[in-house]
């Protein structure tokens, strides 16, 4: 295998918390004793790129979300160089706010601001916000209690050039339905590799269905119905869905959303994951 070709290494980055030891035994979460040493942990495998996360538990502790945080934050990345252009908001799914009212959904729409209002200081461009899980939407009126909050924000998310991506379930008809109802100006698509294909979903009919929407994308293997797997060993066909992607005409970044290291050595699987997609990346453009 020839060396990865820089201009594609600089397009992928990897999720935080995979360049940390697992937390309370979770394949993801904000690595509160590491976060600071992933940096320097990424330059030396030539990452520059990291999607921040941040849970619903110590949302306003997280170091996004406060003043002394962002400053640390924006050190780290300078020195580094490694830059966070996209956040992935596990709060949402946790604690979804269209899934409340009263209240609580006033305290859970507080907080989105305060996620999206940090993330414009730190020029963060994506915010995703995971429709899945326990962030399903599961009615009707879940549905228009999200797209009327997320609306209400649409100038304030132009004015911040703040863009939400929605990572969902949906087949693709229905999530090309669904993300016709947003701007396409602040609103598009995360799509993640790994959950499509364990899913069932062709990753053809979902390219043709709303290519044009898809902002970012998480690279992951996994089981048909299961879990994630390293990458090559599970059911998804990692190099077609890739070239589908690039032939669209997508020239945005990849996440390594992937599997932990089972010895432990995580800096090294990443290492291998980042290499594997950056020849992928290259053989699409052949």
């Amino acid at each position: 295998m020839s060396a990865p070709n820089p201009n594609i290494l600089q397009r992928i980055g990897f999720m935080q918390g995979r360049l940390s030891a697992l937390v309370d035994g979770k394949i993801q979460a904000f690595p509160w004793n590491e976060w600071r040493d992933e940096f320097p942990r990424a330059k030396a495998i030539g990452l520059g790129r990291m999607e921040w996360t941040i849970d619903q538990e110590r949302l306003r502790e997280n170091p996004l979300t406060t003043e002394s945080g962002r400053s640390a934050i924006l050190r780290l990345s300078c020195g580094n160089a490694v830059q966070i252009p996209s956040l992935t908001g596990d709060c949402f799914m946790q604690a979804p706010f269209w899934k409340t009212d009263g209240q609580a959904r006033e305290a859970l729409l507080a907080d989105l601001d305060l996620v999206l209002a940090s993330c414009a200081a730190l020029r963060v461009e994506f915010v995703v916000i995971p429709l899945v899980d326990n962030g399903k939407i599961e009615t009707p009126e879940q549905a228009e209690t999200l797209l009327r909050a997320l609306l209400d924000r649409t100038a304030l998310l132009s004015r911040n050039g703040t863009k939400i991506v929605f990572e969902s379930d949906l087949p693709p008809e229905q999530l090309a339905q669904f993300i016709a109802r947003f701007p396409p100006d602040a609103f598009g698509i995360n799509y993640d590799i790994g959950n499509s294909a364990a899913l069932g979903f062709d990753c053809t009919e979902e390219i043709a269905a709303y290519a044009p929407r898809i902002l970012n994308v998480h690279v992951k293997d996994r089981l048909r119905g299961g879990i994630t797997v390293p990458l090559g060993t599970g059911a998804v066909k990692l190099a077609k869905a890739i070239r589908l992607i690039e032939n669209s005409g997508y020239s945005g970044q990849y996440i390594l959303q992937t599997a932990r290291a089972a010895d432990g050595d995580h800096a090294a699987a990443l290492a291998r994951y980042l290499a594997m997609t950056a020849q992928w990346i290259e053989d699409a453009g052949r």
